[in-house]
C-alpha cells in the first residue's frame, strides 16, 4: 500500500477512529472547528457542506443555526455510509471536483477538505462556489511555511495553498490564523439568483 494510500484509511476510510486520529494530527482541531463556526457572517437557511466526514462540522453548525438545512457531500463512501447511520439526511458522494448539487445556497463551508485540491482545484471550485452561495467559510491546513507546519501532509493527496493567496481567490479574507491553520471566509453581495441572472 502506498503511501498516499495508507493516509486515506487513516483519515478517509474508518470512521470510527477519525476522530481520535485527527486530533492526534491536529492539536488546534476543536479550536479550527470552533473558528470555522463562529466566522459564519449570518444565520444560514440553506448550506451545502463539503466533505463532511464524520459530520462534526454538520453537527456544530446545527447547534448553533438548529433550523439550518444541510446538504452534505463527500468522496469517501464509507464516511456517507456511517454519517447516514448516524441519521443524517440529505449526505451525497460526490467530489468537490464534480458539478456541486444546485443552489442557491446561503453558505458553503469546508473543515479540512479544500486542501485535498491543487491551486488550480481551488480556485475553481471558489469560482463554481461564488455563482451559487451568499457566503464562503473554510476551515483547513494551509501552506504558512515549514517553521508553523504540524499537521502531516501526504505527497499527492494534500496540497496547501496559502491562507492570503485562497483570500484573494474566493474574494474574501482570512479571519484567523494558528500555525498551518487558517479559517476564510468571503461575504457576496448579490443574492445568487441575482448573479446567476446577469
Amino acid at each position: 500500500m502506498s503511501p498516499a494510500d495508507e493516509q486515506r484509511g487513516q483519515f478517509h476510510f474508518t470512521p470510527d477512529t477519525y476522530a481520535e486520529m485527527i486530533r492526534a494530527d491536529i492539536p488546534l482541531y476543536d479550536e479550527l472547528q470552533r473558528r470555522t463556526i463562529d466566522a459564519i457572517p449570518f444565520a444560514p437557511d440553506r448550506v451545502l457542506e463539503l466533505g463532511f466526514g464524520t459530520a462534526e462540522t454538520t453537527q456544530r453548525l446545527l447547534d448553533r443555526f438548529p433550523q439550518t438545512r444541510i446538504t452534505g457531500l463527500d468522496s469517501t463512501p464509507e464516511m456517507v455510509f456511517k454519517a447516514r447511520q448516524l441519521g443524517w439526511e440529505d449526505l451525497r458522494l460526490g467530489r468537490m471536483e464534480d458539478p456541486l448539487p444546485d443552489g442557491p445556497w446561503d453558505l458553503v463551508i469546508a473543515v479540512l477538505s479544500v486542501h485535498h485540491l491543487d491551486a488550480d482545484g481551488k480556485r475553481d471550485l471558489f469560482r463554481r462556489v461564488r455563482t451559487e452561495a451568499r457566503a464562503l467559510v473554510i476551515g483547513d491546513v494551509v501552506d504558512a511555511g515549514p517553521e508553523a507546519r504540524v499537521a502531516s501532509l501526504t505527497e499527492g493527496f494534500d496540497f496547501p495553498s496559502s491562507a492570503a493567496d485562497q483570500a484573494e481567490w474566493c474574494g474574501g479574507e482570512v479571519v484567523w490564523e494558528a500555525d498551518d491553520l487558517a479559517v476564510i471566509r468571503a461575504v457576496y453581495d448579490a443574492q445568487p439568483e441575482e448573479r446567476g441572472a446577469r
